[in-house]
């Protein structure tokens, strides 16, 4: 039986964190999504051309890893890509409260399909993109949390 996962985001930007997360869930998922979220509600600083394209960049060497972009409800798109598990970060437990209520929706919605949580290793536990983003709007170095590439991309934006 092949397992395809999807772990949803925005993405902006990827983190070491996110792909920490991705690298250690590769093993486990014969195909594994990342699902970069066109999120109308958030003002992003990347475009979801552009957030794709980094994130396509820092996975690259995960065979098994698709990055795809998706402006739908997330069953919905989880349903077309042959998904049957959706894959959640924790950082902290502030966090699990607003994914348990988003696991149990989409349990409500999608009954077939399973929601899975990873924490992440400890050196990147702290990491969130908002603060990534504040960090380098305001000048500061950022390289140890991101991708060289990322990087790059956060400095053409200050």
């Amino acid at each position: 039986m092949s397992i395809t996962a999807v772990y949803p985001g925005t993405f902006d930007p990827i983190t070491a964190g996110h792909a920490d997360l991705i690298k250690r869930a590769a093993r486990f998922y014969d195909r594994l999504i990342i699902a970069v979220a066109d999120n109308r509600n958030k003002q992003t600083l990347f475009s979801l051309a552009e957030r794709i394209e980094l994130a396509q960049t820092v996975l690259a060497e995960f065979e098994n890893v698709e990055v795809m972009g998706f402006d739908s409800l997330l069953v919905d798109f989880v349903h077309e890509v042959g998904g049957t598990v959706l894959l959640r970060g924790l950082r902290a437990v502030s966090d699990f409260e607003y994914e348990f209520q988003l696991a149990s929706m989409n349990r409500k919605l999608a009954p077939e399909i399973e929601t899975m949580f990873m924490t992440p290793s400890e050196q990147y536990a702290f990491i969130s993109s908002s603060l990534v983003k504040e960090i380098s709007v305001l000048g500061g170095d950022v390289s140890e949390f991101v991708h060289p590439m990322v990087g790059e991309a956060l400095k053409t934006k200050r």
